[in-house]
């Protein structure tokens, strides 16, 4: 954890010294393990965390509005939560969110992920506010049900954040074009920063960070490896969007046939 940790200070530092204003990390920031047991060694409940003070600490220096896409939060002896957190710029926790979807999956060539033996899915939507407008947060595999997007948008999302660790395969089928269509269904902006690279025991993550426009139109996209991407983006660009396709104002109710 402490070399995560340390990794994910220095690229948030230099992201505030280019200019950024709001930061946003990857999920499982500060730790990425698939095994039941080591994972629950290593974890600890929210209050004993040794990375949450540090990253609260880092936005009170900086003046940030960041984003920690996810730390594994234990929430009991043998139970943890995929727990994403919205600090503010005085260090304050603004909002807290724990993934509502596990990723309980069998891939080709033996991968197979039980996210659900060792964490705790959420059970309800959250909307953060920001100076900028309210953001939806939401944490990886969310990204495959549209409906959590939809309703962030009509609770009055204006961007979407969707921290991420993709595996390469599914990444490399399916995260530009799950990202994009969030973006286009919702007119909102998507902000979604992703694992890159190796980790034990044999997962490799995408990468690919990537910051999407309402009109579906990338924005930024990181390198294959370690980084950051800072990018501007207008607000406005929300209302122009939702005014050329107005899809969420035709929203209907589907009753049972």
């Amino acid at each position: 954890m402490a070399a995560n940790i340390d990794a994910a200070e220095g690229l948030i530092r230099e992201a505030a010294a280019g200019g950024a204003k709001f930061v946003l990390t990857p999920e499982m920031t500060s730790l990425l393990e698939t095994r039941n047991g080591p994972l629950l060694e290593k974890t600890f409940t929210e209050g004993e965390d040794p990375g949450l003070p540090r990253f609260r600490d880092l936005a009170r220096q900086l003046g940030l509005w960041l984003l920690i896409g996810s730390l594994p939060v234990k929430i009991s002896a043998d139970r943890l939560a995929n727990r994403s957190f919205l600090i503010g710029p005085e260090g304050q926790i603004v909002a807290r969110y724990d993934k509502m979807h596990m990723f309980d999956v069998d891939l080709d060539g033996g991968e197979s992920y039980r996210e659900s033996k060792s964490f705790e899915a959420g059970n309800a939507p959250v909307l953060a506010p920001t100076p900028w407008g309210p953001v939806g947060l939401t944490v990886c595999y969310d990204l495959r049900f549209p409906y959590l997007f939809r309703k962030l948008a009509l609770m009055g999302a204006r961007m979407l954040a969707v921290p991420a660790a993709f595996t390469k395969a599914t990444g490399q089928a399916h995260w530009h074009i799950l990202l994009r269509a969030r973006a286009i269904e919702t007119g909102c902006f998507v902000l979604a920063p992703a694992q890159c690279g190796e980790h034990s025991p044999g997962r490799e993550t995408y990468g690919h960070s990537l910051i999407v426009s309402p009109w579906g139109e990338i924005v930024d996209e990181a390198a294959e490896g370690p980084g950051l991407i800072v990018a501007t983006i207008d607000l406005n660009e929300v209302d122009k969007a939702r005014q050329k396709i107005p899809s969420l104002e035709h929203t209907r109710q589907i009753g049972k046939a």
